[in-house]
């Protein structure tokens, strides 16, 4: 007589095999995936809104000093965007490969989606809302209306912010230079010739006076 259980009752062997990995795996899996304990649930709630490593940083920006409590990894960009709600400096590609963030730190031109905002405390960082003084336009903004510098207006923040730049810095004497020197700045537009006329227009008027 056959005593031996039923197959399917059998203790299967742990012997290493496909089919012992997949069910050891599987126990496994669904002991991750089960409802947490209520104490377990509150306990991860409370450790899901602490934010290791936040800290005070001061950024002077148009003019004005503000503190804001940020974590060390937080950009320029996010700095300005999401805290500051300075939202004239655009996101682009947030690699630093289209220029659309340009601003200026120390009147110098910064992509400040590759910039920590924790580096550039007590500089005096520019936006494109600062450009203007009160109601009077800069030189620059006055070009790009009347050249009509913008298409649908995206990387124009970042394209006024480099052309300042660009023109203070002296890369603005030829075309080709000022092609060159704002080459990092891009337009899926394809407004380019119009920026150029109004980077060359300003460069042309500070020459003459």
């Amino acid at each position: 007589m056959n005593l031996a259980p039923p197959a399917s009752s059998a203790k299967q062997p742990n012997d290493g095999s496909r089919r012992s990995f997949i069910k050891q795996a599987g126990g496994l899996l669904g002991v991750a995936l089960a409802p947490p304990f209520i104490g377990q649930a509150e306990h991860l709630t409370a450790l899901s809104k602490t934010v290791a490593g936040v800290a005070p940083v001061q950024l002077r920006v148009n003019g004005t000093t503000r503190t804001l409590a940020l974590e060390p990894r937080v950009t320029l960009l996010d700095a300005l965007r999401e805290y500051l709600h300075l939202t004239g400096t655009k996101k682009g590609c947030d690699h630093g490969q289209c220029g659309a963030c340009t601003v200026h730190v120390n009147g110098r031109r910064v992509v400040s989606c590759l910039s920590l905002a924790v580096m550039n405390q007590h500089q005096e960082i520019t936006t494109i809302e600062g450009l203007a003084k009160e109601n009077e336009l800069h030189p620059m903004q006055q070009a790009f209306l009347q050249h009509d510098g913008f298409q649908c207006g995206y990387c124009t923040p970042g394209q006024l912010m480099s052309g300042v730049a660009c023109v203070q810095e002296g890369h603005a004497t030829t075309d080709d230079q000022a092609r060159e020197w704002m080459s990092g700045n891009l337009c899926r537009c394809g407004a380019y010739a119009n920026i150029l006329a109004a980077v060359r227009d300003v460069a042309t008027q500070q020459t003459k006076g």
